[in-house]
Parts: structure tokens; C-alpha cells; sequence
């Protein structure tokens, strides 16, 4: 267990290409994405949080489960909401999206984690991964000046904190294809991940 650390799932999005449909509950390989999130989590995190608008469809998991702070429908707000709610100084972001998240993966970006860091997040060769990453409880009032200002961009408060970067090849010793990055974000890339399942 990483006890200074809590794991965040967003779960707050509108799914607007599934036509409304949750995408954490959807199955893959005869498991909800979900479930496949909870069961890596509950082997690196002691505390685990979920951030959903919609929290009686949770309820049956063992995690914490609060709502956006903020009104806006965004993955910074969630982020936002998940680093207030958190105990620990630092918290691990991923969204409710990623079937594939490998728990190697995510120790690896913990252990790259210094005092004076704010954020360590990925950086593959199509560009930094800020739902596979991790912030600091420091990262708090930054984003919150930026929702006041309704702007929404994760890395536009970058240069307000300190980021370290994890390259591509070291990710890869731990996750060589990158599966932890694949997002369910459509009908087409969930018959993907079955495809990868069945592989």
C-alpha cells in the first residue's frame, strides 16, 4: 500500500457518445470497467474515492463517493473535487473509462513522486496523460482560480505548480503496449477493449 497516496476515479462525465450510457458499468470480458479499476486500486490505495454526479449507482462499492464542488461538468472539476475530499497529500487521477490500468503502471508513477513535485504525470509519444497521473493536495487553489475563470483545460494551470514527466520508455518497462491509457470513450473503442480481451 502507498499510505500517503488516495486513488481518484472520475465518473462524473456526460457519456454523450454512448447516448447517456454509463461507461463505468459497462462490461468487458465479463466484468464492469469499474470493477477492473476497484480491483487494481484496492491493491495499491487505502483510501479510494470516487467522483460521480449520479452516486446512488455506487453505492454498492466500499469506496468514498462524493460530487463535484464545483458545477461545472469537467475532468478538472473532478480532479478539484477528488484532491479536496482526499486525506492523503497526494492523490492518483485515472477516469472510470480505463479497463486496462495496470497496477505496475500506476506504482511506477507513484514512486516517482518528490516532496517539492506538485504533479507526475506521463508523457507518451501523443502527449501528456492527465488522467493517469498524480497531484498534490498544492494543486488545490490553482485549479480553483482557473474554474473561476470557467476555463477548463487540466494542463493550463501547469505553470503554476511544479510537473515532473515520465517518459515513454519508462512507462513502457512496466506497460509495454500502453493499455493502461486506452480509454472507453466510444462505441467503437469498447468493441476494442473486447477485441483486446478475447486476444
Amino acid at each position: 500500500m502507498f499510505s500517503s497516496f488516495s486513488g481518484v476515479i472520475l465518473a462524473g462525465g456526460l457519456n454523450k457518445r454512448f447516448s447517456g450510457a454509463n461507461k463505468a458499468l459497462m462490461q468487458i470480458g465479463g466484468k464492469q470497467i469499474l470493477d477492473r479499476i476497484y480491483a487494481v486500486f484496492n491493491n495499491v490505495f487505502d483510501e479510494i474515492i470516487l467522483v460521480t454526479n449520479d452516486p446512488v449507482k455506487y453505492i454498492g462499492w466500499d469506496l468514498k463517493i462524493v460530487t463535484d464542488i464545483y458545477p461545472h461538468r469537467s475532468s478538472l472539476t473532478g480532479i478539484h473535487t477528488g484532491l479536496f475530499y482526499s486525506t492523503k497529500p497526494h492523490s492518483f487521477i485515472t477516469a472510470c473509462d480505463t479497463p486496462f490500468l495496470k497496477k505496475e503502471l500506476i506504482e511506477t508513477i507513484l514512486s516517482a513522486v518528490e516532496p517539492q513535485i506538485d504533479i507526475v504525470i506521463p508523457e507518451t509519444s501523443t502527449g501528456l496523460e492527465p488522467l493517469c497521473a498524480v497531484y498534490s493536495k498544492r494543486c488545490q487553489k490553482p485549479i480553483e482560480n482557473q474554474l473561476e475563470k470557467q476555463e477548463f483545460k487540466i494542463d493550463k494551470f501547469f505553470n503554476k505548480v511544479r510537473v515532473k514527466k515520465i517518459s515513454d520508455k519508462e512507462l513502457r518497462e512496466k506497460d509495454p503496449e500502453l493499455t493502461s491509457f486506452f480509454n472507453v470513450n466510444s462505441p467503437f473503442s469498447l468493441e476494442e477493449a473486447k477485441a483486446i480481451i478475447q486476444d
